[in-house]
């Protein structure tokens, strides 16, 4: 036998997965494991499903079905990197969770379409309880499908509006207008922002409250103090060099994110200004390198503890009556931590 028919003769004995009658019926994974564990799913797709079943002679793992209960234990966490803040995330929903019971999986998927679908059939298949998601819009169409076939979802740090979940969120508004109001109550004129990416539900809230501060203040802002960074530390180091070529550069900067605020330290670094000499500055996230950072940088603390209880608590009593609760929405408050970062203008 040659190595190729030997291949091939593997490939035919290979048996069939749950993904490939997923994949020849043209349904998602969670709707293939719902209809095999006897919760309704729609007609036609029950349809297509037992025809897929019957023409790949997909056989369930009779050992694996006895072994399964009506839950997993298991919550899934779809996110797209593990950076300072997702992974701060991790740790204290982990913690949470496991107090009640359930270990925390997750997958990260860069923001890539194909990694996305591929996270979404992985917690599918590994049939988790509920899933907790960084909302992105790229992601709607592909969870939607998930959702309808009653996948527990709960979002945090950024919305997908429209979708029927839960959600808790840093009331991101609201805090950006109170770190921005005290740059205007310190006799700032010209307050920048380096703003994040307004695809994301963060970046247009921490803009607007950046614009309700100053209409609070009467101050009208200039546009030419608002840059996109795009939440990025090359992009905020290119940002406040942006600012400081202008004929009259601002005295005070509202930076959205630590990335963003780690590249304008950096570019004020190596051009020998000081803050708050040469500028008053507020980041958004507090995180430890801006603890460090001498200054102190002022920023915006991320309300993680609190995000990540009530996460639990909400998927917790979900689980336990799904029909005795509506949908949560809530916005959590943050707290804005003072250090030595700004100074009132004389």
């Amino acid at each position: 036998m040659t190595s190729q028919s030997h291949t091939s003769t593997l490939a035919r004995k290979r048996p069939a997965t749950i993904i490939d009658v997923a994949q020849a019926a043209g349904v998602a994974v969670g709707t293939v494991s719902r209809h095999l564990n006897g919760l309704p799913v729609r007609a036609g797709n029950r349809d297509q499903i037992e025809r897929a079943i019957a023409a790949l002679g997909y056989r369930r793992n009779s050992t694996a079905v006895a072994m399964k209960t009506d839950t997993t234990h298991i919550v899934g966490f779809l996110v797209p990197s593990l950076g300072e803040f997702h992974a701060a995330m991790l740790e204290k929903l982990s913690r949470k969770m496991r107090l009640t019971g359930r270990a925390v999986l997750s997958f990260c998927h860069d923001l890539q379409p194909a990694s996305i679908r591929e996270g979404l059939e992985f917690f599918a298949s590994h049939r988790v309880d509920a899933l907790v998601l960084d909302g992105e819009e790229a992601i709607r169409h592909e969870l939607t499908p998930y959702i309808e076939d009653g996948l527990v979802v709960v979002l945090y740090d950024n919305d997908i509006p429209g979708l029927p979940v839960d959600r808790v969120l840093a009331d991101n508004r609201r805090a950006s207008a109170r770190a921005v109001a005290h740059l205007l109550d310190l006799g700032h004129k010209r307050v920048a922002t380096l703003h994040g990416n307004l695809r994301d539900s963060a970046g247009r809230e921490r803009l607007a409250g950046f614009h309700d501060a100053h209409a609070a203040h009467g101050v009208p802002p200039d546009p030419a103090l608002i840059v996109d960074a795009d939440w990025q530390e090359i992009r905020g180091y290119e940002g406040v060099r942006e600012l400081f070529s202008l004929p009259d550069p601002p005295t005070a900067l509202f930076s959205a994110n630590y990335n963003m605020t780690l590249g304008i330290l950096t570019y004020l670094h190596e051009v020998g200004m000081q803050v708050p000499r040469d500028l008053s500055l507020i980041s958004f996230d507090d995180v430890p390198a801006l603890r460090l950072h001498n200054p102190g940088i002022t920023a915006v603390a991320q309300p993680i503890e609190e995000v990540a209880q009530t996460i639990t608590g909400i998927i917790d009593k979900r689980l336990s009556d799904p029909a005795a609760m509506g949908r949560h929405d809530v916005r959590i408050d943050c707290n804005i931590i003072l250090r030595d970062s700004t100074r009132r203008l004389a």
